[in-house]
């Protein structure tokens, strides 16, 4: 399972969301083998007056918050970072330094999905690779 926050400035973002929300579940197949149908993303935009970022960024700076549960592979997670870089750059001409990518991996029993904890759930894909 996987949570996905994309945050950025509004007139930036939401012109390439959707491009950006399909480029960003590829990633996820790639390097998490991740199912097609797993999919849930939240763009939560930001006004320009309300966003401050570091020296040397831009205003298509884009923070991405992913909430996964644990077991992927530092190798995994490095592939999914790689992805994510250089297709923004290639396909957005959003620069690296313009993306932060952030996991947050909890335990199966940390989540509650269709009325039971995460660990009682049948996956049909692998968490940890």
């Amino acid at each position: 399972m996987g949570q996905i926050k994309i945050f950025g400035i509004k007139k930036n973002l939401h012109p390439v969301r959707e491009q950006l929300s399909e480029i960003l579940h590829e990633c996820m197949m790639e390097a998490f083998r991740y199912p097609k149908e797993k999919k849930a993303h939240r763009f939560i935009y930001i006004d320009e007056d309300s966003f401050f970022y570091f020296e040397g960024r831009t205003q298509k700076h884009t923070i991405i918050e992913i909430s996964i549960f644990e077991g992927r592979s530092v190798e995994a997670k490095k592939k999914l970072y790689k992805l994510i870089f250089t297709r923004f750059e290639k396909e957005l001409s959003i620069t690296p330094m313009d993306v932060e990518i952030t996991l947050f991996e909890t335990p199966l029993h940390n989540w509650g999905i269709r009325g039971m904890s995460g660990d009682e759930l049948t996956l049909n894909y692998k968490v940890n690779i």
